[in-house]
């Protein structure tokens, strides 16, 4: 059985998702942004092995601790798609703008691409590639729990923005609808930022990709 929970850490308040094989007790975290120390022990408390860190996108409240970590307890990174190589590139810069630690340059272990799939322990995770709030945006879909976790792609009741470098709307609009919806309308989805919602409610209710915009 696979099961998450949600830590929100820096002053973004990002969502790193601890996700770990009840099985094995192989963990695997999701967007390790920063505050790795608190990290660390939510992993201790659970009696977990670290494996892996998964990186949904480069931007410094998702990526900035993944270097030091990865450094630290040699783990590999996994993820995300290649045309976020410009923001791992950037990480130092935006530690710096955004006051964050210094972030650790770091090189995936393995970039990821559309159809790929990533293994926690006895539990196999699907990749959508879903460029728009970055090129490389990548998600990770467990249909045997019904969750996606879906970076800075969709939040409760709002989208990702889209006004970064690089950022496209229209893109962002597409990876919603023609990755994320097909997953099925009680597919719960854990954000980046904020409140889990399901894609459901967003597809009927959200006023940027509902289909209440259509009459």
């Amino acid at each position: 059985m696979l099961h998450y929970h949600t830590i929100p850490v820096t002053a973004f308040a990002q969502n790193c998702s601890l996700l770990w094989c009840d099985a094995t007790g192989q963990a695997a975290l999701i967007d390790p942004g920063g505050d790795i120390e608190r990290l660390q022990a939510e992993v201790q408390a659970r009696g977990l092995t670290l494996t892996a860190l998964w990186l949904t996108h480069a931007h410094i409240d998702h990526a900035g601790g993944a270097g030091a970590l990865a450094q630290q307890l040699a783990l590999p990174i996994i993820g995300p798609h290649p045309g976020d190589q410009f923001w791992i590139d950037g990480l130092p810069q935006q530690s710096a703008m955004f006051g964050f630690a210094p972030a650790l340059p770091f090189t995936p272990t393995r970039w990821l691409h559309d159809g790929d799939s990533v293994q926690l322990g006895e539990e196999t995770m699907h990749v959508r590639h879903c460029p728009g709030h970055t090129p490389g945006h990548v998600v990770f879909h467990a249909p045997q729990i019904q969750r996606c976790f879906v970076g800075d792609v969709l939040f409760a009741g709002s989208i990702g923005r889209t006004d970064f470098p690089q950022g496209n709307h229209q893109q962002l609009i597409d990876s919603i609808e023609q990755r994320l919806w097909p997953m099925g309308d009680d597919t719960i989805f854990i954000p980046g930022h904020g409140p889990e919602s399901s894609f459901g409610h967003e597809r009927r209710t959200n006023p940027f990709v509902g289909s209440h915009r259509w009459g």
